[in-house]
């Protein structure tokens, strides 16, 4: 079981960070290096903060080892006659292996590679690979190469700070660094950055998980926050369609002028791939490329006009099916809690839904969760649920912010993190302190990620759930991760004062902190801001409490959700009114369904036993005439009729498809077109001549 434990850890936060990946990534159409590159960041920073209670367990053990041996009676003791020293602490209690036991020399390795290869993506690796991923070139050579020029200032500041760091050091004849305090002074460097960036979300998390666990409980809050949701997405999606509209309208400007032997028309059949399917048709079917370019006559677009245009069209494409697929998400959220403030009332204790599931359900999820359970679970357990979870949070939240401001207090310890390690470290319960080291950075991690997948920086930075993230979202968060997670495990073991550092006492190191190095080389960094920086986390939850942040941002124009404010009422009743608006066209959709499959299972059968019985009672003699007139006229005008179905089928391609498109429905009956129904709903005129218009 020495390994065991860090393999099976291994493995399961390999399928965590890849399940995560699969819910805000797409596989399928975003590029392999991106999706290679953020889940090798993400998996490196969720191994980090499972591994690390392993660590703090084995490195009580080795402590405990090490007194032990250096506490035992010399062999030559009875020999002089002296008695035998007072049995210390350690003794009393025999170290034993944990469960979990990492054998000397694989954690610092292992810590080693973890740490340095998360360095490298955050700092080099995965900035380059941002900026390709919004590249608009069309070879991979152009898209390098736009890369390195976006980053040369990005790269060249980092070398310009250090090399002037590097000229101080060697001008300085009373400095005297070696490699292993350069790479020290490199480490606190990026740490202190991380460490100012998590102070503030941890900040934040503090007080909004919790409190959205208990807003969680109101059904009222719940549905007034969506209907404020609806209004802005709405907005948002109508934005992104005219935005696509207009970067559409550009690529059939570019798409008429540039001809199929123009040097640049693989450019443009790049960007053509790139736009959806209704518009790719429609350009096709315009094209005529039966004119030759003219350089002389006609200006044409250059290269670097259509790498922007490129560009353009990928952001506005993803932007447009992103703002599509959260409507319909936030739809059917809103209908769930409308059904749910229904369904409070019901003398039946049956949960009845306005609208079946799209999707089927499975029959054991059926068979347990019926609607009686439902509705217990939804109406009655759930807001007890979380308004429990959020109590036990909001102590969670309590002790960190507690330890926080007295973790730097060695005699007496006050951080209730390091008074849990410490009495458990004192009957060497490796159960418990794995136990409650993993509770305390599992939700220190919380706090901190789960403002990441918040945060939104416009429509730059945004992570959506169902694969509706961009390539730049998902690297930016892998950045993100990779210099948070180092200062918030060291921010941990100061905490537990497992850090040698805070701790003051002359104790074997946990591994990961030795790969740290000693910060005496910076002492006002380790004995100043990383003390004193962390109690900036108590002004923090309280402007995050009384939503000061948001109330900001309400000043500045960007609509925020605020029970208290006119422009927050005026946004629900719009949102109020869209979700009725949409909840109306679906319930029409489903009677219109409803009518179809009734009128076929009524009068589909009787249809079909009336044709066979015309085809029984057809003569045979009229029959076999007939076969033999087909015959005759078919064999005499069979090159009239090729000839003419020709001239048909080029007619027919050259003609304008219907349009079917269920958007474009009239709720008015009247204002329908007489003539024969279709199936999707809209009523068209029996003329053919309106088919041949366009040609």
């Amino acid at each position: 079981m020495s390994g065991a434990a860090l393999g099976l850890e291994i493995v399961f936060v390999f399928f965590l960070a890849l399940f995560l990946l699969h819910r805000y990534g797409d596989f399928k159409k975003q590029h392999r290096l991106v999706i290679v590159g953020t889940l090798l960041a993400w998996y490196l920073c969720f191994l980090i903060v499972f591994i690390l209670p392993l660590d703090v367990s084995t490195t009580i053990y080795n402590r405990c080892k090490h007194a032990a041996a250096n506490s035992s009676p010399p062999e030559n003791s009875n020999i002089t006659g002296l008695s035998a020293p007072a049995t210390p602490v350690a003794s009393q209690h025999p170290c034993f292996k944990p469960w979990s036991y990492i054998p000397d020399g694989i954690m610092p390795i292992f810590w080693r590679v973890v740490y340095w290869t998360s360095q490298f993506l955050t700092w080099i690796l995965l900035p380059f690979m941002q900026s390709y991923a919004r590249s608009g070139g069309f070879s991979i050579t152009g898209k390098i190469k736009t890369a390195l020029i976006e980053n040369a200032i990005y790269y060249g500041t980092y070398l310009l700070i250090f090399g002037a760091f590097l000229i101080y050091v060697a001008v300085n004849p009373h400095l005297h660094l070696e490699w292993n305090q350069l790479q020290t002074i490199g480490i606190a460097a990026a740490n202190t950055w991380g460490l100012f960036l998590l102070v503030l979300l941890l900040g934040y998390g503090l007080v909004e998980i919790p409190r959205s666990y208990w807003n969680g409980a109101k059904r009222g809050y719940l549905l007034m926050k969506t209907y404020f949701k609806a209004a802005k997405l709405m907005t948002e999606k109508a934005d992104a369609e005219e935005t696509l509209e207009d970067v559409m309208e550009e690529v059939r400007k570019v798409n008429e002028s540039i001809k199929y032997n123009h040097p640049l028309r693989k450019c443009v059949d790049t960007i053509l791939k790139k736009c959806p399917t209704e518009y790719q048709e429609k350009m096709g079917r315009n094209m005529d490329d039966y004119e030759d370019f003219d350089e002389k006559r006609n200006t044409y677009p250059s290269e670097k006009s259509l790498v922007k245009l490129h560009k353009q069209v990928i952001y506005s494409v993803q932007r447009h099916r992103r703002t599509q697929v959260q409507w319909q998400i936030l739809l059917e959220q809103a209908f769930y809690l409308e059904d749910v403030a229904k369904n409070e009332t019901s003398a039946t204790h049956q949960f009845v839904h306005t609208f079946q599931s799209p999707e089927p359900e499975n029959r054991f999820i059926q068979y347990f969760y019926n609607p009686t359970v439902e509705w217990y679970w939804e109406c009655l357990l759930r807001p007890w649920f979380h308004r429990i979870l959020a109590v036990v949070l909001s102590i969670f939240s309590v002790i960190v912010v507690w330890s926080e401001c007295t973790f730097f207090s060695t005699t007496p310890v006050l951080s209730l993190f390091a008074v849990f390690i410490q009495l458990a470290e004192k009957t060497y319960n490796y159960i418990y302190i794995e136990i409650a080291c993993f509770l305390s950075i599992f939700f220190l991690s919380i706090c901190v990620y789960s403002t990441v997948f918040r945060i939104r920086v416009f429509n730059y930075y945004y992570l959506a759930s169902h694969h509706q993230t961009d390539a730049y979202s998902l690297l930016f968060s892998g950045m993100l991760f990779c210099r948070l997670t180092p200062p918030l495990c060291l921010n941990f073991l100061g905490l537990t004062h497992m850090d040698s550092s805070i701790s003051h006492r002359n104790t074997q190191p946990t591994a990961y902190t030795s790969i740290m190095g000693s910060m005496k080389v910076l002492s006002f960094i380790a004995d100043g801001f990383y003390i004193y920086y962390p109690m900036l986390v108590v002004i923090l939850c309280i402007a995050t409490y009384f939503s000061l942040g948001t109330r900001c941002l309400n000043l500045l124009g960007f609509q925020q959700f605020m029970g208290d404010n006119d422009m927050t009422s005026d946004l629900v009743d719009e949102g109020k009114e869209l979700i009725r608006r949409e909840k109306r066209k679906r319930q029409r959709q489903e009677e219109g369904e409803n009518r179809r499959r009734e009128w076929k299972e009524r009068y589909g059968h009787n249809r079909e036993d009336s044709t066979r019985n015309r085809n029984v009672h057809i003569d045979p003699k009229e029959s076999d005439f007939s076969d033999i007139n087909t015959n005759r006229s078919a064999s005499k005008y069979t090159r009239a009729n090729n000839r003419t179905e020709r001239d048909r089928i080029e007619l027919l391609q050259d003609a304008e498809p219907l349009d079917f498109n269920a958007e474009a429905f009239t709720d008015d009956p009247l204002e329908s077109e007489s003539g024969r129904y279709q199936p999707g709903g809209r009523y068209l005129s029996m003329s053919r001549s309106r088919i041949f218009d366009d040609v």
